[in-house]
């Protein structure tokens, strides 16, 4: 008799790796696809969609992310205050000089399920505007991209 069973991951099972993304370059959409992949553990054999199996990964040189064609004045980040006419936009090239770190942070979270899994999985994401970062202790290795 085979046993058919579905396998599910148990939260034991799960081995964290850390990796690391040079930003310098690279475009911002194709980026933050494979690093939200990384994140919620879609490379791994154990991938469940249920469970957070995903690595850690650090982004450094968040400042010289690339945007393809005008979205660098046309792409617009909004928020609302909750009052009557409370919505803000700011513009890529605003957010690039003041929060570089937001930028991918919110492409890869638009990516991520909107739920306490996703909010988990992002909390795994470390972005750096710079080249320094303090997960040297983590030994991370280059992401394969």
């Amino acid at each position: 008799m085979v046993d058919r069973r579905t396998y599910s991951p148990k939260s034991g099972d799960i081995q964290r790796e850390w990796y690391i993304v040079d930003a310098e370059g690279q475009t911002l959409g194709r980026l933050a696809t494979q690093i939200a992949s990384v994140l919620r553990g879609k490379t791994k054999p154990i991938y469940a969609p249920h469970m957070d199996t995903g690595d850690f990964v650090i982004v450094i040189n968040a400042e010289k992310i690339h945007v393809t064609g005008a979205k660098e004045t046309d792409k617009f980040y909004y928020r609302h205050s909750g009052y009557p006419g409370g919505l803000r936009a700011t513009a890529l090239r605003d957010v690039r000089s003041r929060f570089p770190d937001r930028i991918i942070r919110s492409a890869v979270k638009g990516m991520l399920p909107r739920t306490t899994l996703g909010e988990t999985q992002l909390a795994k994401l470390k972005v750096y505007a710079g080249t320094e970062h303090p997960h040297g202790a983590q030994q991370p290795k280059p992401l394969p991209l």
